[in-house]
């Protein structure tokens, strides 16, 4: 994965109902930025400034002001609202330092719930949204609230600054826009409004999102579940998934393939693990890296830490498990690469989620190499007695940044982090998403499956021919995940009433594999797993299946891949 970035944090939403106003527009979401600085600040910070990357800004005021309304026109561009939407924006200093801060924070300016036409009752809403579903002005303030960092670029702040072009050519900069996109995508939906360190509600009522932050561990969605499990589910590590069917539908189109280790040996610990990938030495593909696992011994101090030189081939054909600490990630896997390692193995010194990257330089590096969990490579010492085998790869049944069933998992570290638990998908997935919580270079203008989160929640209701889903208010299915698979897979679909289903798979000639579901379902979400097999009971080969969808009112077909 990455190495640490810059923690991109969101607001706490501002409550209250306000009094109905009359901003309308037409069927395109019409977005406007507020400026809310004062003279000679933020967006009026008269500092001349050339032209740059399709930004035509004269000042540094002007340029920042147009990489907002450039990222507000995109999202209004995508969205649909008859209500125009005020953000009322501003720069002012921000925590920060040489090396990380907060870029910037937004949030909805105001809540409702029980409007005409809420999808969900006894539910808050984004005043945005809230807007563009009643079709009136709810509020005759403004819709989303957001403070960006002006002291990025100082000598103490992230010196390296701000990039104000829109072409995503930023270099060693901070992009601007994308920044943007992330903190208008909070404002307009992308948050809870729940309290992720207590688990309480907002004045006793869940957020539209709770309805699709799900708890993998009680199996329970968050409007579900108690105080207490609500505070759990939020420092769950990777036990929290975000499951809107758009969502999960359009997430195999959009994410990679995830990193994994397998143990094959002992049949104790045998299974897949989560890692962190490296940022040097060759990335981990499909073609497996597979051999048995020796714990290092460098002679010198703490001596699994692999910091000092090793006998040369005393690791020839071995994956090397070394301890983190003391020296950087590249001088570890240096030092096992010369003694002969085929890959390595790092474990983390101090207990916590699934680890993210290893960063670092060493173009000499040419063997692969992943960071497990402390808990993990205590799994792996514990059993080096009766031999363990590993294999480093990229599994093709499983997508960096979702759990085992395709969800897109939320962001839930240990300890819980303010701003940033919760309300952003995981760090995990790859290639980087927008809605996660710290900037990557990779990120630009594009939205990704943000879009499809609001579909999810309700941004596309009654619009027809948007996006990769219905919305959720109709009969939903995107098919099985995870897709490929190699056994279980799982289907998700939404009825808007109660309907006659089938829910069949048929091989590629057309004829009938397995009926996976028939008869009578009421109205609401449900999820139907497939085991892989057919009628008879029998695994099914490798190979492309339909998946077919029928009610009396819709019919939808889709494929899923069967990888042996």
């Amino acid at each position: 994965m990455r190495a640490p970035r810059p923690i991109l944090l969101l607001a706490a939403a501002l409550l209250g109902l306000a009094v109905a106003g009359a901003r309308v527009a037409s069927a395109a979401a019409t977005i406007t930025i507020v400026n809310a600085d004062g003279a000679g600040e933020g967006f009026n910070d008269a500092t001349p400034a050339a032209p740059v990357g399709g930004n035509p800004g004269t000042t540094i005021g002007a340029q920042r002001l147009y990489v907002f309304q450039h990222a507000a026109n995109i999202w209004g561009g995508i969205l649909t609202s008859p209500i125009a939407i005020q953000v009322n924006a501003k720069f002012d200093p921000l925590t920060c330092t040489a090396t990380t801060g907060v870029l910037g924070s937004a949030g909805p300016a105001s809540l409702v719930r029980d409007f005409p036409a809420a999808p969900f009752t006894g539910t808050w809403y984004h005043i945005a949204l809230a807007n563009k579903l009643a079709g009136s002005d709810l509020s005759a303030s403004y819709d989303i609230n957001a403070t960006f960092n002006s002291s990025v670029g100082g000598v103490a702040c992230l010196p390296t600054g701000w990039y104000y072009g829109v072409d995503g050519n930023e270099g060693s900069q901070l992009e601007l826009l994308p920044v943007v996109l992330h903190e208008l995508g909070h404002g307009l939906g992308f948050s809870t409004t729940t309290s992720g360190s207590t688990g309480n509600y907002n004045s006793g009522f869940p957020g539209t999102f709770d309805h699709f932050l799900f708890d993998n561990s009680t199996g329970l969605h968050w409007n579900e579940m108690s105080a207490a499990q609500r505070a759990a589910s939020a420092v769950s590590c990777a036990g929290l998934a975000f499951d809107g069917i758009a969502t999960t539908g359009a997430a195999p189109a959009r994410l990679g393939q995830a990193p994994v280790l397998t143990l094959t040996s002992p049949p104790g610990i045998a299974g897949d693990y989560d890692v962190g990938s490296a940022g040097f030495g060759p990335p981990l593909s499909g073609s497996p890296v597979t051999g048995p696992v020796a714990l290092v011994n460098d002679g010198v101090g703490t001596v699994t830490d692999g910091c000092e030189a090793l006998v040369p081939g005393s690791l020839s054909g071995q994956i090397a498990l070394i301890d983190r600490g003391t020296c950087g990630f590249v001088v570890k896997v240096k030092n096992a690469q010369d003694a002969g390692a085929i890959g390595v193995i790092v474990a983390d010194n101090v207990a916590g989620c699934p680890p993210a990257g290893m960063g670092g330089t060493d173009p000499t590096i040419t063997i692969p190499s992943v960071r497990v969990t402390l808990a993990d490579g205590n799994l792996i010492k514990a059993n080096l007695g009766s031999g363990v085998s590993a294999t480093m790869w990229v599994s093709p049944t499983r997508m960096a940044g979702a759990d085992g069933v395709g969800r897109l998992r939320m962001y839930a570290p240990v300890p819980y982090a303010s701003g940033s638990s919760v309300s952003h998908f995981d760090v995990s997935a790859e290639p980087s998403l927008l809605m996660e919580p710290a900037i990557s270079n990779s990120l630009s203008n594009d939205v990704d499956l943000t879009v499809n989160a609001f579909h999810d929640i309700g941004w596309f209701a009654g619009v027809t021919g948007i996006g990769d889903a219905p919305p959720r208010v109709a009969v939903g299915f995107a098919g099985f995940s995870p897709n490929p698979t190699r056994s279980a897979s799982a289907a998700v679909f939404d009825l808007a009433s109660g309907e006659n289903v089938d829910l069949s798979v048929y091989d590629f000639l057309g004829r009938l594999v397995a009926r996976v579901a028939s008869g009578h379902m009421t109205a609401g979400r449900h999820r139907v797993e497939w085991n892989g097999r057919d009628s008879s009971g029998r695994r099914v080969a490798s190979g492309i299946y339909h998946c077919r969808l029928r009610t009396a009112s819709f019919t939808d077909s889709r494929t899923v891949v069967v990888v042996r």
